[in-house]
Parts: C-alpha cells; structure tokens; sequence
C-alpha cells in the first residue's frame, strides 16, 4: 500500500481543523505572544511563522515529512502543523528503528558493559573500539532524532492528540520560534555514556533533551507536555551501582540564551526538568538567560524545576507536586551561581516526609525572592526556611535580587493558580 503524504496539501488543512477547543476560524500558527507576557515579550516581541506565506504553511503526518518542512533549520518564516504522532525513530520510509537498527561498529551494550566495568577498567573515561563503536552508533541515532529548528518558525499541533516522539528539537542560533499545543515525549538514547568521577563510581549520562535552546533568542513555549512516557528511567536497570539513564532533561536553556517565556505547560514523570544556564564558568551568559515560567505543572519531576545560573528568572503561578519515596526527590528550584530568581505565588503539594526547606537548593547562588508561596495548602517562607535549615554546605541566601519584573499579566494567588494550572496546563488544552 502507499504511503500516505507526509506534507498534505494546503487545501486540506482545514478539513484537518484548528487545535481542539479553538474558537471557529482561529489559526493557532498566526498567533503570536502577548505584549507583555513574560521575557520573549521584550525587545520586539515573539511572533514565530505568523509571517509566513502560504507556501510555507506544511501540516505533517510524519518525520520524512517533518524535516522537509523543517529545511534544515532555515530561517524562511513557516508554520508547522503537526497531526497525530511523529515518532522520529523511523527511516526515510516511515518504519521503526530501533536500537539495534543504530548499533556500528560490532558496539553491543553487553560489551560494553564488560569493557569499561570500573572494577576492571578503573576510574579512567571510556576509550578504546568500544568506545569508539558507541560514538558512531550514537552518532547514527543523532542524525535520525535531532532535529534543528530555524528562526521565524511556529510548532503547532493540530487537535487534542498532536505527539512528537523520541524527538529532540534543537533550537541554536535561532531567533523568534515559538511551540505550541504538542506533546513531546521519549527523548531516549539508546547509547548513553559511563562517566567515571574521582568522588565515586560515575553516572550514566544520556545526550538528549526534549527541546534544547542553545544561543536562541525570542523564544515562546506553550502549552506542551513533555514527558518520558513510555521508557520512564525508574524502570531501567542497574549497571556499575547507577541507573543506566536514558533521558537528560526535558527543556535545557543554556549558552547565551535570552528572552524566553514557557506558559501553561506540564512537565512530567522525569528526574531533570529544566536547566538555565549549563556551567558555572560559562561567562558570557552574563545578563542573558532571561526567562519567564508561569502557569506550568511540574508533577513528579526529581529536581530543576528549574535549576538557574546567571540568568533573571521570573518565576510565578506555577504548581508542583513533588513525588513521593520512589522518585528520590532532591529539590524544585536551584538557585545556582549569579542566578537572581524571582518567585512568587507558586503552589507546592508533597507528601508527609517533604519539608518546604526541601523545596528549594542553593548551588552556589545566594539570590532569591520569594513571596506567596503555599505549601499543601499553608503559606511559607522559603527563604527563612532554607537559611534556617541549611546544612552549612549551602549558603545563606538574600531576597535582594536586583530587579523586579514588570513583563506579566496578572499574578493571581497561588491558590487559585493551583487550580487554574491542574485544569489547563498542558498539550491539547489551549482554549
């Protein structure tokens, strides 16, 4: 049978419709972000594809279909609707690949296993054929799952079910793209890399992020839910006394990035959330990594919710539930070095063995205010609780952070954002 188009005409797009909840005759793709809302609101403000002509307006069915749309990252102004699920682990013929299918090289997981065992091999990082071998293999699925993103372009799903799976979304270089009403799931790597360290046995370290910004500027995310459904990391095994990890983070800000908002969106079921700011020695992010999270849905994330270094976040309106015994919860919001995060009216829910004073981590930053807060229901202070429960490790942190936001709509009480969010957040949502 042949396969159906993977860019369908542009006269069926409207028997294929506006996302659900949508008024009539509303076209997600032209829309843009509000004065206002949030940091991608400065400068000129985020507008994405809205721009675009008619010629570059692609409803796609699959990832064939997905990259031509794409153009290798170009930065011709287009609007991309996605319908039904993408899986990017296909080939040009929309088949499934799978782990195997990238493998090179004679790499296998057993031998590699047996070859970097630290009680053989000691503390040294991996090298040699096998080495080499997972590189190459690695190198294989890259090609297949990253995916570059250019400027001027507008990620739309169409309807209540538009899914982007196993994809990573790199956003480099690029300027004005916004991402809306998807959700993107299983970012997995099936070639993670053993990193020994001097401190104890290592971690495994997966490559890929969901939605990777680097260097991107402008940028407005909406309504996504992003997740490891499917291949969740608890449910990995062992190997060499740690996780064998799949996935890295849901949505990494990182290397000079700026002017970012992420609204109504729901992050789920994942170790490690958001990351703003990739180093502590990474200067030049000096006065950037400006962002604004609001209205999103953190349900069941381990810690970098977000974690933050150098950049002014604003923080406000956002609802936690911080997971229980089998999760290993370790923090919400990192407050990392010359970071200054402004939170306010964010509700936390965690079970009876969290304390707020878990909720928030000093890594080497000392900037945070906060105001607003709830805790199952109660107001709390962070700050007074994380200077007065700190361990000696951390340090004191200071509620002056040296700016105040005015780029917001209106901050509602974390009450009621709480139920706002629970009802709202996230893909296929958006009314």
């Amino acid at each position: 049978m042949r396969k159906a188009r993977a860019i369908l005409p542009l006269a069926l797009l409207g028997l294929l419709g506006a996302p659900a909840h949508a008024d009539d005759g509303r076209d997600l793709g032209r829309e843009t972000l509000a004065a206002g809302d949030g940091w991608a609101a400065a400068a000129g403000g985020t507008t994405g594809g809205a721009a675009a002509d008619d010629a570059h307006v692609f409803t796609v069915t699959d990832r064939a279909g997905l990259v031509r749309a794409l153009d290798g990252g170009s930065a011709t102004p287009k609007i991309i609707r996605i319908a039904g699920t993408i899986d990017a682990n296909t080939d040009d013929d929309g088949d499934r690949l799978d782990c195997a299918d990238y493998a090179a090289d004679g790499y296998t997981k057993r031998a590699y296993l047996a070859a970097y065992d630290p009680r053989t091999w000691g503390a040294a990082r991996p090298s040699g054929p096998l080495e080499d071998a997972r590189k190459a293999s690695a190198a294989r699925q890259a090609e297949r799952i990253e995916l570059a993103v250019g400027s001027h372009t507008t990620f739309v799903g169409l309807g209540d079910d538009a899914v982007l799976k196993g994809a990573s979304l790199r956003i480099a270089d690029a300027d004005n793209v916004i991402v809306r009403n998807l959700e993107l799931r299983d970012a997995y790597d099936c070639f993670p890399v053993w990193q020994p360290n001097t401190g104890g046995l290592g971690d495994w370290k997966a490559a890929y992020d969901n939605i990777w910004l680097r260097g991107a500027s402008h940028v407005w995310i909406d309504h996504v839910t992003i997740s490891d459904k499917g291949h969740p990391d608890e449910r990995e095994p062992t190997h060499f006394g740690r996780t064998y990890l799949r996935h890295d983070g849901l949505l990494d800000i990182t290397n000079a990035s700026d002017l970012v908002t992420v609204s109504w969106s729901r992050f789920a079921d994942h170790d490690k959330a958001i990351l703003i700011g990739n180093g502590d020695a990474a200067t030049a992010d000096r006065g950037r990594l400006r962002v604004t999270l609001h209205h999103n849905e953190f349900d069941t994330v381990v810690q970098r919710a977000p974690r933050v270094r150098f950049g002014r976040v604003h923080l406000y309106n956002n609802r936690y539930v911080v997971p229980g015994d089998a999760h290993d919860y370790r923090y919400s919001i990192g407050v990392g070095t010359e970071s200054a995060v402004y939170a306010e009216n964010n509700a936390f829910t965690a079970p009876g063995h969290i304390e707020a004073a878990d909720l928030v981590k000093s890594w080497n930053g000392t900037a945070l205010h906060q105001s607003g807060t709830l805790f199952n229901g109660f107001p709390v202070d962070l700050l007074a609780l994380n200077n007065a429960y700190n361990s000696g490790s951390e340090r004191d942190l200071t509620g002056d952070v040296g700016w105040t936001p005015v780029l917001h709509g209106p901050v509602d009480s974390a009450a009621a954002a709480d139920r706002a969010v629970a009802r709202g957040a996230g893909a296929g949502r958006i009314r």
